[in-house]
């Protein structure tokens, strides 16, 4: 039976393998990010992590530094499962053997069922003594993207609002800025900088004019901006949003319909804007078709921020995934301040969509919620509210 310090130990230097990983925040897509680091008795003899698709994997990277002969006693940390097939870089598993580790401690298994546990099994045939499930919940958090693409084959959808405590995101005057806290806009920042594409609706791009790039350590990123506008709303004013015309207007994508006017599309299209006309039966842009057309392109997630009108359209159809949903120490307590959401007939409580695989964390100030969501089996929609979603 392992004593208490074995565990505070393996817990101790998987740690430093997440924080490892995470400098390569947000640069891995489509491959997870990885941490390794490679300890005897308490000393760390090399460390690496995944730092971009076609470069060394995490263990290799830490196993070109380490000493030629290793110890018997020295034990590999690694956040994620070794894979155990060719790719870019051949598989990890055979470096690991070859290098003569004797002891590996893993995070999490790899979450493609063609893989799962084949590259622990591999190494024990080896005779690797391996230990895994140590922080396996941070492990499995860290990849978020990664996980839901391998799994389900399509991007993760995620929502994002701030709102009081009594469910508002804007009061009856439509002022929101700000009812987060300073630390929790600069943890959006950081999840903007995960996500390889972030995306708003209309009419949060007419009356915000907002720039969608990750502002952090004073550098500026931009993703993919994505903005849903059904009717091209946002190219009918005489001078463009910002967002059409600043330096990364050619990493901005229009999300339309069919029944937007193609004058409108040529307009953008000469801007250096990319349209996507997307099939749909009315004016609102098709989720389903949303999605596939991300798919295609490779974009494995996507963090909607909004606003209430896109994200309750959404929910309505089911097409979210995973929300994050910052909740600051205020209330308004006012009938007419904008919800957050609307749009559902939820008569009972079963009837409600809940977060799952819930994760909490202190920001400032200001609390944030986050999880996968679980809907119904049935999502009733509130019909004298359905048509002004649409």
């Amino acid at each position: 039976m392992k004593k208490k310090a074995d565990y505070a130990e393996n817990e101790k230097w998987m740690r430093r393998a997440l924080e490892l990983a995470r400098k390569a925040w947000g640069e891995t897509h489509p491959n997870p990010m990885v941490g390794a680091v490679l300890v005897d008795r308490g000393r760390v003899l090399a460390e690496g992590y995944h730092r971009a698709a076609g470069k060394d994997h995490a263990e290799v990277e830490a196993l070109r530094q380490a000493p030629a002969s290793l110890p018997e006693t020295a034990t590999l940390f690694v956040t994620l499962e070794p894979c155990s097939t060719g790719g870019l870089t051949g598989p990890c598993t055979e470096a690991i053997a070859k290098a003569g580790v004797r002891r590996l401690v893993v995070g999490t298994l790899d979450p493609n069922p063609d893989h799962n546990g084949k590259g622990i099994e591999r190494l024990r045939e080896q005779g690797v003594e391996v230990e895994v499930g140590v922080l396996e919940e941070e492990c499995a958090d860290l990849n978020l993207i990664f996980n839901h693409w391998i799994r389900c084959g399509r991007p993760l959808v995620a929502g994002k609002m701030a709102m009081t405590l009594d469910g508002k995101i804007a009061c009856r005057t439509g002022q929101s800025q700000w009812i987060t806290g300073e630390t929790a806009r600069e943890d959006v920042m950081s999840w903007r900088r995960l996500f390889p594409a972030i995306a708003v609706g209309a009419g949060t791009v007419l009356s915000d004019q907002p720039r969608l790039t990750s502002r952090l350590d004073g550098e500026e990123w931009c993703p993919v901006r994505m903005v849903f506008d059904g009717l091209l709303r946002t190219a009918n004013e005489r001078e463009f949003p910002s967002l059409y015309t600043d330096e990364f207007r050619e990493k901005t994508v229009v999300v339309t319909t069919e029944l937007a006017g193609t004058g409108y599309v040529r307009r953008l299209e000469k801007e250096g804007i990319r349209v996507w006309v997307l099939s749909a039966d009315n004016s609102q842009v098709s989720y389903e078709s949303f999605r596939e057309r991300c798919r295609q392109e490779k974009i494995y997630g996507i963090y909607i921020e909004g606003g209430s009108q896109l994200l309750s359209g959404m929910i309505q159809h089911a097409a979210l995934d995973y929300l994050f949903v910052y909740q600051a120490p205020l209330f308004f307590g006012d009938d007419k301040a904008k919800p957050a959401l609307r749009g559902l007939r939820t008569e009972k409580i079963d009837d409600g969509v809940r977060l799952q695989n819930t994760r909490h964390a202190v920001v400032g100030e200001d609390r944030l919620f986050r999880g996968f969501l679980r809907y119904p089996e049935k999502l009733q929609v509130d019909e004298l509210l359905f048509g002004h979603f649409k």
